[in-house]
């Protein structure tokens, strides 16, 4: 049987530091796995979602272009 991964989690450098809206993701499990784990910061005991790595790529490109802005130009 193999251990499960214990990852190390990172939260973005532009995260308020007192909490907030925040994501935390484990870049050692995406090289282990190729895929990305994502959680809450604020429930780091909740559910951890996991995307592939390439589907991932695709929505930060989508973040960065405002792809999700509510009022779209």
């Amino acid at each position: 049987m193999t251990p499960q991964l214990r990852p190390a989690w990172t939260k973005s450098s532009h995260s308020n530091p007192d909490g907030g809206n925040c994501l935390e993701w484990s870049p050692a499990s995406c090289t282990a796995t190729g895929a990305i784990p994502i959680r809450d910061s604020k429930n780091p005991q909740g559910p951890i979602l996991t995307f592939p790595s390439h589907s991932f790529a695709i929505f930060i490109a989508g973040v960065k272009a405002d792809a999700f802005s509510r009022h779209q130009r």
